[in-house]
């Protein structure tokens, strides 16, 4: 391989035309036959010092700024631990609420929970049942037991227009009420699922999340308010329908008044 080399090298001077090509030829060749003599040399020495260069790097510039971070973060930390949201006393306010929780939660439950039903017959039981159960897939059931309880609408024949329109009416508000009533139960309970959530959350919350529980609280407190609202509104219809009734026996008995006097107006009429 050497002696290739070197022939080669002799026919490429002999074919120089300059001594500007015979220098840099002699340049190249001597530095190509180093490499061909010493090559595992020149080629370790190569990669060592680049290593060399990468670990001074490391150990230098990138040390010095990897401290610097470790050292602000260090620093945040512990002003966050110590100013910001101090660990003691996060911790004691985390057993505050749970202790205020265990406190008032079991009260609280049993106070919804105490059975009001008060009914001694049958189908009086029934109808109690299906107005305070909170359920709102039973609708037909609370028809049915409505109408075991109060009757059904007379028929024709067995009162007057008027009378089995108003009946039919008074009943219309009440059995939608009584469902407004089981809808707005089931919420209730819903909202209060989602209050017991709130308290557990707030037992075991991380620093910095008050404002999203609170947002929490809020919106289920909106929903709340309307609920409340739903209430007033079906009282203040069961209210208008009261007093629509109200009216109507009055203007019944005015035109009763005004047909009895007409009748005994012609009765008095010489003949």
């Amino acid at each position: 391989m050497t002696a290739i080399f070197f022939l080669l090298f002799s026919f490429c001077i002999v074919r120089a035309k300059s001594r500007r090509q015979v220098i840099a030829l002699a340049l190249v060749g001597t530095t190509t036959a180093v490499m061909i003599v010493q090559p595992s040399r020149t080629f370790a020495l190569g990669i060592i010092g680049a290593i060399e260069a990468v670990l001074n790097s490391i150990n230098g510039v990138i040390h010095s700024g990897l401290s610097g971070i470790t050292n602000v973060r260090s620093d945040i930390s512990h002003f966050y631990q110590n100013t910001a949201w101090p660990i003691q006393l996060i911790n004691q306010a985390q057993n505050q609420v749970t202790q205020m929780t265990n406190h008032f939660r079991g009260p609280m439950q049993t106070i919804f929970n105490i059975n009001l039903a008060s009914a001694s017959q049958s189908a009086t039981r029934s109808l109690e049942g299906v107005i305070r159960n909170g359920q709102t897939n039973d609708f037909s059931a609370l028809e049915t037991n409505y109408s075991n309880v109060y009757g059904l609408v007379p028929s024709s024949t067995a009162a007057s227009p008027a009378d089995r329109t108003m009946t039919d009416m008074d009943d219309a508000l009440a059995k939608d009420n009584l469902k407004t009533l089981k809808e707005t139960d089931d919420a209730g309970q819903m909202t209060l699922g989602v209050a017991d959530q709130i308290e557990d959350s707030a037992s075991s919350a991380a620093p910095g999340s008050a404002p999203f529980l609170t947002a929490t609280a809020v919106a289920a407190s909106i929903q709340s308010q309307a609920l409340t609202q739903k209430l007033l509104a079906a009282e203040l219809r069961q209210e208008a329908a009261r007093l629509a009734h109200s009216n109507a026996l009055r203007k019944r008995g005015a035109t009763h008044a005004s047909t009895l006097s007409n009748e005994i107006q012609q009765m008095l009429q010489p003949r």
